[in-house]
């Protein structure tokens, strides 16, 4: 009996001070409770890097010229602008951004022709860049997008390396813009020195067009879809955030309905211009007339206008236009 007595109490004991414990293990888990991991660190926050190169009045801001050969125009497009040395030196790696967002071919005109790319991946080697890389954030399946717009194979046969993005290859990156604050980016922005925005023409079924400054959705992982809300400022907080060194325009073929898709043939249209510039809105600009658009049907331009970023003024600029037979 008594040792079963003591063995009570000893139990009785033992189980008010487990009891203790808990309750204080609550209090204390109830004031210090966190819906973080314990071992989570506060993830870095990067800001994009000045990828612009110093003005010059001795060269247009825009540089238009007309022509049959897409890789031709294209060069003589930048050399009027200065030459791609102005834009590229030794040792520097080079980020060149097509649209290259769907699984269309080269003809359907819903990405940038495969036959400007290469003269610029070309340029930028012959300029002794370290590297030459392509990438886009595609909508359709990037490995499927990259190879049925052509691209792909005119890069790598030019000496340049497509970047296919992976879910790990995003970090959070301040655009410091009126909508777009912190956003997932593609951290190839984050590793280059020069960035060459390519753009093609086309119509877009809520912008109403896209070119320039909308190409620079692909450099957004995240719910893109969300900025289409308020997609003009959206786009013009990217046309601040992201600002290359050289915008080169394909208006070779330009799809100028059911965009940004297309499908069709007869959405295409031949124009066979090449459009560089260092100003973005002002390339912007004269593009939309193959659109048959205006600025004041396009509340971006003035928006990225009033923040300074360029102007739509393209003919109050030092510009060059010419065709090549």
């Amino acid at each position: 009996m008594n040792s079963k007595g003591i063995d009570r109490r000893q139990f009785l004991k033992h189980a008010a001070v487990t009891c203790a414990a808990a309750s204080a293990a609550g209090v204390w888990g109830y004031l210090y409770y966190s819906n973080e991991p314990v071992n989570k660190r506060k993830e870095k926050i990067f800001n994009f890097k000045n990828y612009k190169v110093e003005e010059s009045s001795v060269y247009p801001k825009i540089a238009i010229v007309h022509g049959k050969d897409a890789e031709r125009i294209t060069r003589a497009a930048i050399d009027r602008m200065g030459g791609i040395t102005r834009f590229v030196k030794p040792g520097e790696r080079v980020l060149i951004k097509p649209n290259a967002g769907w699984d269309r071919q080269p003809e359907q005109a819903a990405n940038t022709n495969p036959d400007v790319i290469p003269a610029v991946v070309r340029l930028c080697i012959e300029a002794r860049a370290s590297e030459v890389w392509v990438t886009d954030v595609s909508v359709n399946d990037p490995y499927r997008s990259f190879t049925r717009s052509g691209i792909e194979a005119v890069v790598k046969k030019a000496g340049g390396k497509v970047k296919i993005n992976t879910e790990h290859d995003f970090v959070l990156t301040d655009l410091k813009g009126d909508i777009l604050k912190i956003w997932p980016v593609s951290i190839f922005y984050h590793q280059i020195d020069r960035f060459i925005n390519i753009p093609v023409v086309k119509h877009h079924s809520l912008s109403k067009c896209t070119i320039a400054m909308k190409n620079l959705y692909g450099a957004l992982g995240g719910q893109r879809n969300r900025l289409h809300q308020d997609i003009n400022a959206s786009i013009a907080d990217l046309a601040s955030a992201i600002q290359p060194t050289l915008t080169i325009v394909d208006a070779t073929r330009v799809l100028k309905r059911n965009g940004p898709t297309g499908g069709s043939l007869s959405d295409v249209s031949i124009e066979d211009t090449v459009i560089a510039g260092t100003d973005m809105v002002a390339v912007e600009s004269y593009s939309i007339r193959f659109l048959e658009l205006n600025t004041s049907e396009l509340p971006y331009i003035s928006i990225a206008e009033n923040k300074g970023i360029g102007t739509s003024d393209w003919k109050s600029l030092n510009h060059y236009e010419t065709s090549l037979g």
